[in-house]
């Protein structure tokens, strides 16, 4: 299967004590890689993770060793970016999930690999709703 993958996840796979580590180790390792990915997501990844250096070190190999590839350039997609964030102003939406929605649809075919509930809120093109890959409720 071919997904984008959101910081959730990210962290959860390296961070042993997250509560979907588990969840999280199970579906990055059963995805194609490289794994698509945008740098908004990996500068939150490397925040959550601060207070794990050898970890924040291991995500940067991931990324160094084609497991994680940076598949997007912001300053390519400002204008869609900006009209994102402004329709979803209320939620609010981060400048990482408006590339992970930007990113999924340039990828038609990749599902959004997420903890984030509001992926469910947003949409691509406007109107039609992303495949996500998420945790069941419970």
């Amino acid at each position: 299967m071919l997904a984008i993958v959101d910081t959730g996840p990210i962290v959860a796979f390296f961070d042993r004590a997250e509560r979907y580590h588990h969840w999280a180790v199970e579906h990055i390792e059963q995805l194609q890689a490289p794994l698509p990915v945008c740098e908004p997501v990996l500068v939150e990844a490397m925040f959550l993770l601060q207070e794990h250096s050898r970890v924040q070190d291991t995500l940067l190999e991931f990324v160094q060793d084609g497991e994680f590839s940076i598949a997007f350039r912001v300053d390519d997609h400002i204008r869609p970016l900006r009209d994102m964030m402004r329709k979803y102003r209320d939620v609010p939406m981060s400048l990482a999930d408006a590339c992970l929605v930007r990113m999924a649809e340039i990828h038609e075919g990749h599902a959004v690999l997420t903890l984030d509930s509001d992926f469910s809120i947003y949409r691509k093109h406007g109107r039609r709703p992303l495949t996500l890959i998420q945790p069941t409720a419970g």
